[in-house]
């Protein structure tokens, strides 16, 4: 709806001229249950908000997205609700110096993630609801001032249906019917939540003993869905959550400041997760429901300490608008890592966060969308898609280049001196520079402007020069700037010298130097002299960001011998190149692939060998040349299932490789292998085939024709969950039929009667490698619709529309062209849908400059 998006400008307006007291929101949300579904679906929202003006007469006004308002009052004065709101915003004028506004309106239950999320189960019937808002969703519940400066307390209470229990950011209980709950901090209003539903709930404490000697209680809840309750393991949520709160009371002297701390796992959830001060909300698949490896383990801790580390960088102190997003998510993306690393049994994070969260970040910083850390958020929709591998991966990847820069100690003063002096408040870019450069004696400013300032990954290249009796006579790094981004920044690198020793030829590290690497060329003068190397990685323990390259020896011997680089994180580092190497049509694809062939089966780490699993299918999928695919998807499939027939029995080295062979199988033999471990005819030794290893198992049967609509119904039948009926959806769409495309692209595209998670599963089946021919008409139709689809849908279903439909598979030029023809003739539409279009077309092109290097390499 035109109309709901609000700029910068406006927000900035409307925080000069007003201040909030407080909000008192009401919910009737017995609307949830009984009835049918013929018409949307609406609960009551009451809200009174007290408030200034600093200019008595001004003109204002306050968000809200309802399907109907039922009465406005202004100062004791009724306004005609026909007359003051327009389907986003209601008009407020003739302010007083203090104003209290009272809107009764029917707001809409959603079927999209975004605002008040209705969910039913479909194994027993339970509805379950639960909010999410960010960027500015709340006002699809109750009417406010919808931007993160306008901080106020909330009381809420909630009405709901008899036998359910509602939380919300503040302690609630039940009192006549009615949940009434403390009110809160000065919080933003996209940071508040209701859940509310039949949960299965379970309860702990965390209890310390402050430095004044202050007894600190904090009541722990963790809930899920009733049917997911016998997965769930919240003794180990609870043990992550109270090491998290150890380490961060430990080292930000700010006790937690909301109370009590509740962590909802909820279902067709659009994120990862949502740090809404006291009751976090989770998407459930962080509750495992089959054998999962170490690595979901360790990526769920993560989360769970990311989000713990937004109560205080976001919170407690809050960006004043959205080009500040980082000021929130690449400290809580580090502290996330850095907390986990140091506080619980996932002590090889870093590992994890080099190999697989920095990848997300050079993908995001060499696209033609990329941007500086701190971003140009001109409104709510760029908002929305900043939410990216810029403002998450680099970010963090940029702090923990300035805790090298800056020192540990001083960092973590800065950010509690930052918390100190700013609790409650609204911050910008410099208000943080301020507490470090005073901690750190360092000039932040110019740190700033290198590092934050400006867009783009820059490279690293060793270079060596070698003495006749072959001792290193000067080793200097190089470093280059992409031609769109030229900017050469300021890096606190190590530089490591690897060389084979024992027996066993393994590749260790002997030399080791710290340098500031500045300008375009620096020597390392700490390591003349030493023995000649056999690899030199430029940025050994990853200090910082930046793509690594190899001289031609190191490249040849990872070619040779990358099994053998025994520091695990060193390894993860030469992967991480490696692949980089290959997007930039640097290394042939084939050649890629054979590293993992050779190498992959040696990989300890079981998140890296998971991210070499994705690379490989990515590699297979959109980097090869077209004529070798075929050919290289069998020497997939036969490595995968040689290493999965090696591997421990019931490992999860083993389990790993089994989803990767179920990933790549096409061959007739494979497809049968894969048919016997579901029924039964077939075994390795060890493999458990549980129900989520089942439908990884299904989707290729299912891709290929083999596995059809009945037996796709008989596995719903067996497993008739909200999990099971995502995995039906997504396999039914993946069938290799033009009918079953026409429909699921008509689900998707001309109907929004699916929810979320429904419309992400189609998408996912519909866009199957092996389908380029059946996908191929809906190349055209692709760009006739996508303007309309971003007009009529929620900017959710609009990305995901967008980035999953866009014709990727048909690899041509023309496909290039015709998005270079559709950008063109659209210069006027939404500039976040253009620049998902964009980021689309570079991706394509990426990758056939990617395959005309592999096509050249096959000679």
């Amino acid at each position: 709806m035109p109309g709901e998006n609000l700029s910068r400008d406006e927000a900035r307006e409307r925080a000069a001229l007003l201040s909030v007291e407080e909000y008192e929101v009401s919910l009737d949300l017995r609307s949830a249950i009984g009835g049918t579904d013929s018409e949307p679906r609406t609960f009551r929202s009451v809200t009174t908000i007290r408030f200034r003006s600093a200019e008595p007469g001004a003109t204002s006004f306050a968000d809200l997205i309802a399907p109907a308002v039922t009465a406005v009052s202004l100062n004791g004065r009724d306004l005609d609700p026909g007359a003051v709101f327009d389907g986003s915003r209601i008009l407020l004028e003739d302010l007083a110096e203090d104003n209290e506004l009272v809107v009764d309106a029917r707001c809409a239950y959603s079927r999209t993630g975004e605002g008040m999320h209705r969910f039913v189960d479909p194994e027993d019937g339970e509805v379950y609801l639960y909010t999410q808002y960010e960027p500015a969703d709340a006002r699809r519940v109750f009417a406010n001032f919808e931007q993160p400066d306008l901080k106020a307390p909330y009381r809420f209470e909630v009405r709901a249906p008899e036998g359910w229990v509602v939380w919300s950011n503040g302690a609630g209980e039940l009192t006549d019917g009615v949940w009434r709950f403390a009110g809160t901090k000065p919080i933003s209003t996209y940071i508040t939540a209701v859940v509310a539903g039949p949960y299965h709930h379970v309860t702990d404490s965390y209890e310390r003993v402050l430095a004044d000697g202050t007894r600190l209680e904090i009541p722990l809840g963790a809930l899920c869905r009733k049917g997911l309750a016998r997965h769930f393991d919240a003794d180990d949520v609870f043990r992550i959550t109270k090491q998290g709160l150890d380490f961060f009371h430990d080292h930000f002297d700010f006790p937690y400041p909301f109370g009590k701390y509740d962590q909802a796992f909820v279902p067709e959830y659009n994120l990862g997760a949502m740090e809404n001060p006291g009751l976090v909300t989770f998407r459930e698949e962080f509750i495992f429901r089959g054998n999962v490896t170490r690595a979901s383990y360790e990526r769920r801790a993560n989360v769970i300490l990311h989000e713990m580390a937004h109560m205080w960088f976001g919170d407690l102190v809050t960006m004043v608008w959205w080009d500040d997003l980082w000021l929130k998510e690449s400290f809580a993306d580090f502290m996330g890592t850095f907390s986990m690393v140091e506080a619980t049994r996932f002590t090889d994070g870093w590992i994890t966060f080099a190999n697989n969260r920095k990848a997300w970040a050079y993908r995001a910083d060499q696209l033609p969308s990329t941007h500086p850390v701190t971003a140009d958020i001109r409104d709510l929709e760029d908002a929305k898609l900043n939410f990216d591998g810029i403002t998450y991966a680099k970010g963090a990847s940029v702090l923990k280049q300035l805790v090298a820069y800056a020192g540990r100690d001083a960092f973590l003063e800065g950010a509690r001196r930052y918390f100190k002096r700013h609790a409650y408040g609204n911050t910008r870019l410099g208000d943080l520079l301020a507490a470090l450069e005073e901690t750190s004696g360092r000039d932040m400013a110019a740190w700033s402007r290198a590092w934050l300032q400006t867009a783009g990954v820059n490279s690293l290249t060793p270079q060596v020069l070698l003495d006749a009796q072959g001792r290193v006579s000067e080793l200097a790094v190089l470093q280059e700037a992409a031609e769109s981004h030229p900017e050469l920044r300021p890096h606190r690198v190590a530089v490591g010298l690897y060389r084979r020793e024992g027996a066993d030829g393994s590749l260790v590290r002997y030399a080791r130097a710290e340098v500031d690497v500045d300008g375009p060329r620096t020597v390392v003068g700490e390591l003349a002299g030493a023995d000649a190397p056999e690899l030199v990685l430029v940025n050994d323990d990853d200090l910082t960001y930046c793509k690594i390259r190899f001289d031609e020896g190191s490249l040849d011997t990872l070619r040779a011998h990358l099994g053998a680089v025994t520091d695990p994180l060193a390894r993860a580092l030469c992967w991480s190149a490696l692949w980089n190497m290959t997007r930039d049509a640097l290394m042939p694809a084939r050649d890629f692939l054979d590293l993992v062939l050779r190498f992959a089966g040696r990989e300890s780490d079981i998140g890296v060998l998971q991210t070499l699993h994705t690379w490989a299918n990515s590699a297979l999928t959109f980097y090869v040349a077209p004529g070798w695919r075929e050919t290289g998807g069998r020497l997939l499939a036969e490595g995968a299932l040689r290493e999965l027939r090696l591997a421990g029995p019931g490992s999860q080295h083993q389990l790993t490789w089994a989803r990767f062979f179920a990933a790549v199988a096409s061959g007739e033999a494979d497809l049968q292998l894969l048919r016997g471990l579901l029924e039964g005819t077939e075994k390795i030794d060890g493999l458990e085939v549980d129900q989520e290893l089942r439908w990884a198992f299904l989707e290729p049967l299912a891709a290929h024709g083999i596995a059809d609509e009945k037996a796709l119904a008989a596995e719903l039948a067996r497993d008739d969950t909200a999990s099971g009926k995502r995995h039906q959806v997504r396999c039914l769409a993946a069938r290799p039929s033009a009918a079953v495309k026409a429909q699921a692209w008509d689900s998707v595209v001309e109907s929004d009667s699916l929810s979320n998670a429904l419309v992400e599963a189609t998408i996912g089946g519909f866009a199957q490698a092996s389908h380029r021919e059946l996908c191929a008409p809906y190349a055209g139709k692709y760009f006739e619709v996508i303007e309309r689809v971003w007009q009529e849908r929620s900017i959710q279903i609009g990305m995901d529309v967008v980035r999953g439909l866009f014709p990727s598979l048909q690899d041509s030029w023309s496909t290039v062209e015709a998005a270079d023809a559709w950008l063109a003739g659209h210069e006027g539409a939404a500039p976040a849908l253009r620049r998902l279009v964009l980021e689309a077309r570079d991706d394509l092109a990426r990758a056939l400059r990617g395959q005309a290097r592999d096509e050249a390499a096959a000679g």
